[in-house]
């Protein structure tokens, strides 16, 4: 047990230290504002203050988890043993740098608080992000502070206990287009069809027709290879489906369709099911309460877990709705177009609500690799040279290694054979 002394217990410090020691490190962590308490303990401790109170391991807190509410913050970022970091100490400190105060930064989305301009879709921009900026956004810092922070304080405690996490991998299989042409209806499907004709796409327009014949199967309905395939690993997949009315931004199919009910319900005898929200219901909780409630119906089971329509994350008030509308964890942490960590960590953390200086009972699971950042990539060699990057890092900190798929691309025709490539990446990452 870590205990850990300090001027003032705060909701912001017994956030962060609890993430870091107990969910990073899994090292108990316990506060103290009382010298006597602290000098007694004989077990490892730190000061965490403005000043030491002996010669003990000392760390110079910033003002950050002192405060409250969002104020202007200089950041400036620098080197520690080739990992970036911020919020600088000086040199009493054991460490060059307020390790906690940097963490909660970025566990918290303080940066979105802030006046940003959002992009065409309502999200924060990943090159708004001090990640992005200073070129960090690939590192899970938060996990490489922790772990350095540990080897420093068992040089000063040899006999400290610590039990920490193992490596995960979760692929998860987001389904916002379950189909491109079946089951869309008699007005749907003679719309796509007079679109085809009009653009002179005559290749798509003879691939609707065999689909609707029953000549040949929808590109994206990959379903049971998935399912196969996950089989043949031992990780948890996900498939979140989206089940939503048709709108301007949702276009799947309709969840009246018995074929689509079908077809989610004999999913949900392979693999977890959860709730792809639409892009109405982020904002209309009605909307949302009626989606979980109606694809908890169909499978028989209670939907605890969300994605975002587009990752669309709009700190506090997203995750404030997801938390009215009874969720307990979240998916959508993470950049669309960008590979990385947008919280700086591969550690699921508890949301804290700056507004209301509290931590909230809805736990966020950040994934790191969303398939459009890999279409950016020319060939598989330049896929698994960005992938491995990224899973060397995490495994180096007994991380959880997430990656968003679309059955959309998987079935789709590209220079790449995104398909046999997802197999790979399985193979490859899952242990």
């Amino acid at each position: 047990m870590l205990l850990i002394f300090t001027h003032k217990i705060t909701n912001r410090l017994t956030y962060t230290a609890k993430q870091l020691f107990e969910k990073i490190l899994g090292i108990e962590v316990i506060f103290t504002t009382k010298v006597e308490d602290f000098i007694k303990h004989t077990g490892p401790k730190l000061t965490y203050s403005k000043q030491p109170l002996q010669n003990e391991f000392f760390i110079r807190s910033n003002d950050l988890l002192f405060e409250q509410g969002i104020n202007d913050l200089d950041i400036k970022v620098n080197d520690w043993n080739g990992i970036p970091c911020f919020f600088a100490t000086d040199d009493k400190s054991a460490i060059p740098y307020d390790i906690f105060s940097a963490s909660f930064f970025l566990l918290s989305r303080y940066e979105e608080y802030l006046p940003h301009v959002k992009d065409s879709v309502g999200r924060f921009p990943a090159k708004e992000s001090i990640a992005f900026q200073h070129k960090f956004l690939e590192l899970p810092v938060v996990d490489l502070w922790a772990h350095q922070l540990l080897k420093l304080l068992k040089e000063r405690f040899p006999d400290m206990a610590h039990g920490g996490k193992t490596y995960s991998f979760t692929p998860i299989i987001n389904v916002t287009t379950s189909h491109s042409y079946a089951h869309r209806g008699l007005a749907r499907s003679l719309g796509g069809l007079l679109m085809d004709l009009g653009s002179f796409r005559i290749r798509k327009m003879f691939q609707r027709f065999l689909v609707l014949l029953g000549f040949r199967k929808d590109p994206f309905d990959n379903f049971y290879a998935l399912v196969d395939i996950h089989k043949k690993f031992p990780i948890k997949s996900m498939f979140f489906f989206q089940f939503a009315k048709y709108s301007t931004h949702d276009k799947n199919i309709s969840p009246n369709n018995n074929k689509f009910r079908y077809l989610i319900k004999s999913i949900a005898d392979y693999s977890i099911v959860s709730l792809s929200t639409s892009f109405l219901s982020s904002t209309n909780m009605a909307v949302l309460k009626e989606e979980k409630q109606q694809l908890s119906n169909l499978i028989n089971r209670p939907i605890n877990y969300s994605r975002l329509r587009y990752n669309r994350v709009n700190v506090p008030l997203t995750y404030r709705t997801l938390i009215e509308t009874e969720f307990t964890d979240d998916f959508s942490m993470g950049y669309t177009h960008e590979i990385g960590f947008r919280a700086g960590t591969c550690t699921p953390f508890y949301f804290y609500d700056i507004n209301m200086e509290v931590r909230q009972p809805l736990k966020v699971h950040p994934f790191a690799v969303h398939d459009y950042a890999l279409q950016q990539y020319k060939n598989k060699e330049e896929v698994f040279s960005k992938m491995d990057g990224i899973y060397n890092v995490v495994r180096k900190v007994n991380g959880g290694l997430i990656t968003v798929f679309s059955n959309e691309l998987l079935g789709s025709s590209h220079k790449i054979n995104w398909m046999e490539l997802y197999q790979s990446l399985l193979r490859r990452y899952y242990v």
